[in-house]
C-alpha cells in the first residue's frame, strides 16, 4: 500500500516503458527548473500554532463560484492514455471517487470531451493552446462548453514546446493508438514537431479579448511567472492566474513557481484568484502555497503516477493520500479552516509600519540569484542537515582526523619568528598581522619558493596575488579577462560549479567543452573556439582541472597537457589551471600545466584548503602574463588582479596568511611532504571505495543494472553511472529511505548533461562509513532500477 506520492511514482516507473516515463517525467534543458519546483517546497518550514482547539480541520474552499472539497485541482497534462488505456476517463472517475475538485483537461487529451463529461460529476475545465488555426481553436472551445466544461485555462508560455533533452535522446514518438481524441488530422506522433507547426507563436494580450468574444466561460491564464505579467493579466480582466513554469518543461533556468508566488500575489493584490502548479508532492506543500499567496494548487505528474500504477483506483488513492496529508498538516499546525492560513505559517508575521515600505522583488535583483544552478549546493546542504544519520558521499572536504588545533598557534609563531629573523622590528611584526596589509598579499615570496621546490614552477613573487580561497582567484581572473558581452569563457564539462557560478555573477558567457576519458579534448576545444568565433565572439580563456578533477576524477595525461598548451598557443587562448588535488594524492604526479608552460599561456589558480586546512581560506593566483598599457608601459596581470581585489575583499586576512606561511616554512615549502599522511589516507579511502563498489556491484549485477564507474588514481571524487535520472528528487529518496547521500552530476554540466550519473566523494569518510554507505547505495540503486531488492539497507 502506497503511503506517499513518491511511492506511487516508483510504482509508475516500474510499469511504464522508459521513453514514455521520460516523456511524462522529464523537463526542458538540464532540468534545473524541474528540480527547482520541488526544491522550493523542500526549503519551506511550517510554524505550528498550538492550543488552538482546531478540532477536525475543514479543507473546503470556494473559488470561481464553486465549492471545492479541497484547494487542489488536477493540472492539464496531455495524453493520459500513455499512462493507462482509459486515459482521462479513468482520471476523472478516480478524482470523483476521492473529492469534488476540478480537472483541467488538456487540448491533447486522449479521450473526447463528451465522454469525460458523461463519466463524472467533478468540474471540468478546458486547457487551451491557441493554435494558428483560430477556427479550430474556437471549435474546441465551443465543444467543451456544450459538454458542460466550466472554465478555460489558456496556456501562455508555449509558443512551441521546450527543448526536452530526454525526448530528443529517445527520439520520442507517440505509440500507435495514442492520439489527441479532440483534434482531427495527423502529424501528432512527434509532439515537438507538431507544436512548431500548429501553435501560434505570435500570441499577444489581444488573445484575452478574442477568447471573450468566443466564450462566456471564466478565463484563467496559465504560465505567469512575474508580478508585471500578473498585473497585466488582472488589468486585462481575466478571472484567474496560474503561476506555472509548465512543470519545468518549457524554458530551463526560470525559477521555481513557489519562489515567484509572493511577488505575483503582491502584484495581484487579491483582485483575482491565484493557482499554482509545479512541485506539489505533499499535503503540507498545499499549505505552504496558500501561506505564500495561492488560493489553490494544481497537481499534474502525481495524478499520472496513480493512473499508471492502478488506473482510476490509483488516481483515487493519490488524491486520498494528498488530502489525508493536508488534513493532518492542518491539524498539526492548529488550523481549523483554510481561511486561517496566513504568511505567519511559513515565517515571521509581517511587521506593521505606519508608512509603506517598498518590498524588494526577486526580478529587481541580479538574474544570477534566481538561477536554479546557484541554489544546488544549498539544496545539498539542506538534505545533509535533514538526514544527519545518512552516510554522505557529497562533501568534497578534507578529512579532519589530521587537524590539530595547537598547530595553528605554532604556525603563526613560526611566521612571526621568520619576520623577526628577516630583520623586521617588533612594530613591523605587529603591523604585519594587525593591519590590512597589501592587497596582493604578505606571503608571496614564500608561495613562489614553494611553487619552485614543489612544482618546478618558476615565477617571480610579484606575479602572485594571495586570495580569499581559490574562489576569489577565479572571480578576479574572470572579471579581468571578460571585458564585455563579446568575450567568452570556455570550461571543461563537467565542470566545478565555482567557476561557472563566478561567471554567472559577472554576466560572462560560458561555453562548455565536453571531457573525454583523458579530460578536456583538444579537438572539442578547437571546434568550440571556431564556433565562438563564427558568432563574432572572442574566446578568452579555457578553465580546466587537469589533476583528479572535481567532479569527474579524470586526470589529463602528459601528452594531452602538451597538446592543450600547443593548441592554446596557436589559438591565442589563455588556460586557467585549477589543481587543488595534486598534493593530496598518493604517488608521483604529472607536471602541472604551469610547470610545462613556456609562453605564459597558463594562469595558475591555487589553494591551501586541501593541504594546510580549509578554514584558513587562503588561495592564490599566478598571473605572470604581461599587460601592455596605452602609454606603452608593461606590467603583470597580477597587478591588475590586485586592483580588483582591493575593491572587493581589500586583502586576505593577514592572520590566515601567517598560519599558512608558518606551514610552508615548517615544510621547507614542500607541501607534498607536509601532506604525506593525508595523501596516504585519501588514497586508501579511494581504494576502499572502489573495492566496496566491486563487492556490492559484482559483474553480473552491474550488467543487469547498467551500472559503471571510473577508477581515479587520486583526488577526492569518482563518478558512478546509474540507470535512472539522478536528480534532486532521487537524492531525497536516497537520503530519506536508504540513508545515503551523493551529488547529482547534472549540477556540474553548464549546458546540460550528467542526468544519469552521480558523484561520490571519498575524502572525509572512514573505511567503516564507506563500507556502510556503498552497501546502502546498492539498495537504493536496485530500488530505483526496479529490481525489487531495494529494501532499506541502513545497518
Amino acid at each position: 500500500m502506497e503511503l506517499t506520492l513518491g511511492e506511487f511514482a516508483r510504482r509508475a516507473r516500474e510499469r511504464l516503458d522508459p521513453p514514455v516515463w521520460d516523456f511524462l517525467e522529464g523537463g526542458a534543458g538540464e532540468e534545473r527548473t524541474l528540480a527547482a519546483n520541488t526544491a522550493a517546497f523542500e526549503r519551506i518550514r511550517l510554524r505550528p500554532s498550538v492550543l488552538r482547539g482546531a478540532g477536525r480541520p475543514e479543507t473546503g474552499v470556494e473559488l470561481l463560484g464553486r465549492t471545492w472539497d479541497a484547494p487542489v485541482a488536477v493540472a492539464p497534462v496531455a495524453f493520459h492514455t500513455l499512462a493507462h488505456p482509459e486515459g482521462e476517463l479513468a482520471t476523472v472517475r478516480g478524482i470523483g471517487a476521492a473529492a469534488k475538485v476540478p480537472v483541467v483537461v488538456s487540448t491533447f487529451a486522449g479521450r473526447t470531451f463528451e465522454e469525460l463529461a458523461a463519466g463524472t460529476a467533478v468540474p471540468l475545465w478546458l486547457q487551451v493552446y491557441c493554435l494558428r488555426d483560430r477556427a479550430l481553436t474556437r471549435h474546441l472551445i465551443e465543444r467543451a462548453e456544450r459538454a458542460g466544461f466550466e472554465a478555460l485555462v489558456l496556456t501562455v508560455d508555449t509558443p512551441r514546446l521546450g527543448r526536452r533533452l530526454r525526448d530528443l535522446r529517445n527520439d520520442f514518438r507517440l505509440p500507435p493508438g495514442v492520439t489527441p481524441a479532440n483534434l482531427e488530422g495527423n502529424g501528432f506522433s512527434s509532439p515537438s514537431a507538431h507544436s512548431r507547426a500548429a501553435f501560434d507563436p505570435d500570441l499577444d494580450w489581444s488573445v484575452v479579448d478574442w477568447l471573450r468574444s468566443v466564450s462566456a466561460l471564466p478565463i484563467l491564464l496559465k504560465g505567469i511567472l512575474t508580478g508585471a505579467d500578473a498585473r497585466r493579466a488582472a488589468e486585462a480582466g481575466v478571472d484567474g492566474i496560474v503561476v506555472s513554469n509548465h512543470g519545468g518543461r518549457q524554458l530551463d533556468g526560470v525559477p521555481g513557481t513557489l519562489d515567484v508566488l509572493p511577488e505575483v500575489a503582491a502584484a495581484v493584490g487579491g483582485r483575482v484568484p491565484i493557482l499554482l502548479d509545479g512541485g506539489v508532492r505533499r499535503g503540507r506543500d498545499v499549505l505552504a502555497a496558500l501561506a505564500l499567496g495561492a488560493d489553490a494548487v494544481l497537481v499534474g505528474r502525481p495524478v499520472l503516477h496513480g493512473l499508471a500504477a492502478g488506473g482510476a483506483d490509483g488516481v483515487r488513492d493519490v488524491f486520498t493520500v494528498l488530502l489525508d496529508e493536508l488534513t493532518d498538516a492542518m491539524a498539526q499546525t492548529g488550523l481549523r479552516t483554510l481561511a486561517d492560513v496566513g504568511p505567519e505559517l511559513v515565517g515571521q508575521a509581517p511587521v506593521r509600519r505606519s508608512t509603506p515600505v517598498r518590498e524588494l522583488r526577486l526580478t529587481d535583483l541580479h538574474a544570477s540569484v534566481a538561477d536554479p544552478g546557484m541554489d544546488t549546493m544549498n539544496f545539498l546542504n539542506e538534505v545533509t542537515a535533514r538526514y544527519p544519520d545518512a552516510v554522505s558521499f557529497a562533501p568534497g572536504r578534507p578529512y579532519a582526523g589530521y587537524f590539530d588545533t595547537e598547530q595553528i598557534f605554532g604556525y603563526v609563531r613560526r611566521y612571526l619568528d621568520h619576520l623577526a629573523e628577516r630583520g623586521h622590528s617588533p612594530d613591523q611584526v605587529r603591523e604585519a598581522v594587525f593591519q590590512y596589509g597589501p592587497a596582493a598579499g604578505l606571503i608571496r615570496e614564500l608561495i613562489a619558493d614553494s611553487l619552485r621546490v614543489d612544482e618546478d614552477i618558476e615565477v617571480p613573487p610579484e606575479s602572485i596575488v594571495v586570495t580569499v580561497g581559490c574562489q576569489e582567484a577565479m572571480f578576479l581572473t574572470v572579471r579581468a579577462l571578460i571585458s564585455g558581452p563579446d568575450d567568452v569563457l570556455l570550461v571543461a564539462s563537467p565542470c566545478y560549479v565555482g567557476i561557472t557560478g563566478a561567471a554567472k555573477l559577472l554576466d560572462a558567457e560560458v561555453v562548455a567543452v565536453e571531457e573525454d576519458d583523458d579530460g578536456l579534448s583538444c579537438d572539442a576545444l578547437e571546434a568550440a573556439v571556431e564556433a565562438v568565433l563564427a558568432r563574432g565572439k572572442r574566446p578568452r580563456a579555457v578553465y580546466v582541472v587537469p589533476d583528479h578533477s572535481n567532479p569527474s576524477g579524470v586526470t589529463m595525461p602528459l601528452e594531452a597537457r602538451r597538446a592543450l598548451l600547443d593548441l592554446a598557443g596557436r589559438l591565442g587562448l589563455l588556460v586557467l589551471e585549477d589543481s587543488p588535488y595534486r598534493r593530496v594524492s598518493p604517488g608521483p604526479q604529472i607536471p602541472s600545466l604551469k610547470a610545462l608552460d613556456r609562453t605564459r599561456q597558463v594562469i595558475h589558480l591555487g589553494s591551501y584548503a586541501k593541504t594546510v586546512f580549509p578554514g584558513a581560506r587562503v588561495g592564490f593566483v599566478v598571473a605572470d602574463q604581461p599587460v601592455l598599457a596605452p602609454d606603452g608601459g608593461t606590467g603583470l596581470l597580477a597587478a591588475e588582479l590586485a586592483k580588483i581585489k582591493s575593491m572587493i575583499t581589500v586583502n586576505t586576512s593577514p592572520l590566515s596568511q601567517a598560519a599558512v606561511a608558518g606551514a610552508l616554512l615548517e615544510s621547507g615549502g614542500r607541501v607534498s611532504e607536509f601532506a604525506t599522511e593525508t595523501s596516504a589516507y585519501y588514497g586508501e579511502a579511494m581504494r576502499r571505495t572502489l573495492e566496496c563498489l566491486e563487492h556490492e556491484f559484482p559483474a553480473g549485477l552491474r550488467a543487469r543494472l547498467g551500472v559503471s564507474w571510473n577508477a581515479p588514481g587520486g583526488g577526492f571524487f569518482l563518478t558512478l553511472r546509474v540507470p535512472f535520472p539522478a536528480d534532486n528528487a532521487a537524492l531525497t529518496r536516497s537520503a530519506q529511505d536508504f540513508g545515503v547521500i551523493w551529488t547529482p552530476m547534472s549540477y556540474f554540466y553548464p549546458q546540460g548533461g550528467g542526468r544519469t550519473t552521480i558523484r561520490l566523494s571519498t575524502s572525509y569518510l572512514t573505511h567503516a562509513d564507506i563500507e556502510k554507505g556503498v552497501a546502502r547505495l546498492r539498495g537504493f540503486v536496485e530500488s530505483e532500477a526496479g529490481l525489487g531488492r531495494g529494501a532499506d539497507r541502513r545497518k
